[in-house]
């Protein structure tokens, strides 16, 4: 498969995705399309910064009750966790793993896999999209 702003995705097994157009990846990877949708319903602004995580940690997680929904909105939690990180983290950046999973890459090479903490998010609120952010803030 190429798509032009992943670059050329035949790897061997354990090689990482070169990613061509960083801005492109960033803005796919910012929809967020059903967390977007359950934050619009809830009065919530999505916008990209520390603040709009907080307000997530605060929505009544009605979604826990739908197992069809659960992973969809963890996906896109952790997405968006992903975004504000890479919006508001100097240095910080995505990357892809070989499997294809997106993970946020730090100035310091620590990658952190936003996609699993969203899912956690998602399943039982812990830990909170503001702590995981100020977790990552910090190093």
């Amino acid at each position: 498969m190429n798509i032009p702003f992943l670059g050329n995705r035949r790897k061997k097994a354990g090689e990482a995705v070169i990613v061509a157009d960083p801005e492109g990846v960033a803005e796919l990877l910012s929809e967020c399309e059903l967390l977007r949708s359950q934050a619009t319903r809830a009065g919530i602004r999505l916008d990209d910064t520390t603040a709009s995580l907080e307000a997530l940690d605060q929505l009544l997680p009605r979604w826990r009750d739908d197992a069809e929904i659960l992973p969809w909105l963890g996906n896109d939690a952790g997405l968006y966790l992903g975004t504000v990180i890479v919006r508001t983290v100097r240095g910080a950046a995505w990357d892809f793993r070989p499997d294809g999973q997106p993970v946020v890459r730090l100035l310091s090479g620590r990658e952190f896999d936003v996609v699993t903490a969203g899912q956690e998010w998602a399943t039982s609120g812990v830990p909170e999209l503001s702590q995981l952010y100020g977790e990552v803030a910090e190093t």
